[in-house]
């Protein structure tokens, strides 16, 4: 076991030991995300949608990592923290690029069963209770206290800002799809936009709070 991994299982046993939504936990959980981007040993590729997937790594992360709240508990006796989490990355990564393909080869978003229309959304399970790293976003989204990400638009587009786009990214997601056919802007020039102009911004928020 080298260095790193020895000092993440210590930082994950120590975190692990606080209550969860805690403050102490919230700063062990910074850490240990902290210690995991310098080690460089993080997934990455050029996908468009990589920041989507990596944000939603993320949330899997602070979630399970010490407790089985949407997926099963983090085992150090089976991977390290990093092997475990790359293997979620490149399984969110798959599932947008099978999501695209399907995009791709589907021109409907909606089931019909005879004359009937049946809005697929209904059958979806309730999320779980929202974490404060998610709350506190939302809520940050939402007050936007200084007007920036309501003033930072696509262009001719006002009403498609960074604060509308954040709050639709934000979990439970809206499909880009979705929001291409609500504001008649292709995805591509939506994603871009978002990485850009959104993504920066959300990011430092994170930072702010010590998420990041």
């Amino acid at each position: 076991m080298d260095q790193l991994e020895t000092q993440l299982r210590q930082l994950i046993t120590t975190t692990c030991q606080y209550k969860q939504y805690s403050v102490e936990r919230q700063q062990g959980l910074t850490k240990i995300v902290r210690a995991i981007y310098k080690s460089g040993k993080l997934w990455k590729d050029t996908s468009p949608y990589y920041e989507d997937a990596l944000q939603k790594t993320w949330l899997y992360f602070c979630r399970n990592l010490c407790e089985a709240n949407t997926g099963e508990r983090y085992d150090p006796n089976r991977s390290s923290v990093t092997t475990w989490l790359n293997a979620y990355l490149r399984r969110r990564l798959q599932d947008f690029r099978v999501e695209e393909y399907e995009t791709l080869t589907q021109t409907a978003s909606f089931q019909t069963t005879e004359d009937e229309v049946i809005d697929t959304t209904a059958a979806l399970v309730a999320p779980p209770d929202i974490p404060p790293i998610l709350e506190m976003t939302i809520t940050w989204a939402k007050t936007d206290f200084d007007g920036e990400l309501r003033r930072v638009h696509i262009q001719g587009h006002p009403k498609v800002n960074c604060q509308v786009l954040i709050l639709q990214r934000l979990p439970p997601e809206t499909s880009w799809e979705k929001i291409s056919e609500e504001y008649q802007i292709s995805i591509s020039t939506l994603t871009s936009f978002y990485r850009r102009q959104c993504i920066p911004r959300l990011r430092k928020f994170g930072e702010s709070q010590g998420y990041l």
